[in-house]
């Protein structure tokens, strides 16, 4: 199975997952500018839509679209319990919050990647931002993860796209919660091992 990912993105995601499942995954790179592979050449070929993640299966089907990814990856080992079993209200509450996450946070996230975003705009963005992020910090209060203890695929996508404030200067000070789950999610070996196959963590600091 492929994994096609920019270092950082939102594709770094599926990449924690499969690491906390014991997914082997072939990581594939992708100059998300260029949209081009460095071994493989064109990505529009891959996933028209141009963006990462795309997994590629061994049966040669993509699948495009973190969501879904993650929730397929945890579905092939139920037994890591990274998600509920489907059909159960605990699986409507997951992607209750995987929707609020990719609707809310990771999209609000993209213009602050434009310099040339005008200013009322990034600001407009990062007030949004801080209300959004205060549900998750009240939902985090008192639990390690949002669910309670148990780390989940949830967990690994609002972990990824927080990671995104500090390049974008957007202020979470206030939310002491939401500071100490980035913490622990950052300190997790399957973490610190995806982020240094990508390069975002040298050797040395990785578990």
């Amino acid at each position: 199975m492929k994994l096609f990912y920019a270092p950082g993105a939102c594709s770094l995601s599926p990449h924690i997952v499969a690491q906390e499942a014991g997914i082997d995954l072939q990581l594939v790179k992708v100059d998300t500018k260029t949209k081009t592979i460095a071994v493989e050449g064109d990505f529009w070929a891959i996933n028209p839509k141009g963006y990462v993640p795309a997994i590629e299966l061994d049966n040669g089907q993509i699948l495009t679209e973190g969501p879904a990814i993650v929730q397929y990856l945890a579905d092939l080992k139920p037994e890591s319990k990274l998600a509920p079993a489907n059909g159960t209200w605990a699986r409507t509450r997951l992607q209750e919050v995987l929707g609020y996450i990719n609707s809310e946070i990771h999209k609000s996230y993209s213009p602050l990647f434009n310099p040339k975003v005008l200013p009322e705009v990034r600001t407009e963005r990062h007030e949004y931002l801080h209300r959004r992020y205060a549900l998750l910090d009240k939902q985090l209060a008192g639990r390690k993860y949002l669910f309670g203890d148990h780390f989940t695929i949830a967990d690994a996508y609002l972990f990824v796209v927080t990671n995104w404030a500090r390049s974008t200067k957007v202020d979470l000070s206030d939310f002491t919660n939401l500071q100490a789950f980035q913490q622990r999610v950052a300190a997790r070996p399957a973490v610190q091992a995806a982020m240094q196959a990508e390069g975002l963590i040298p050797a040395d600091k990785a578990a």
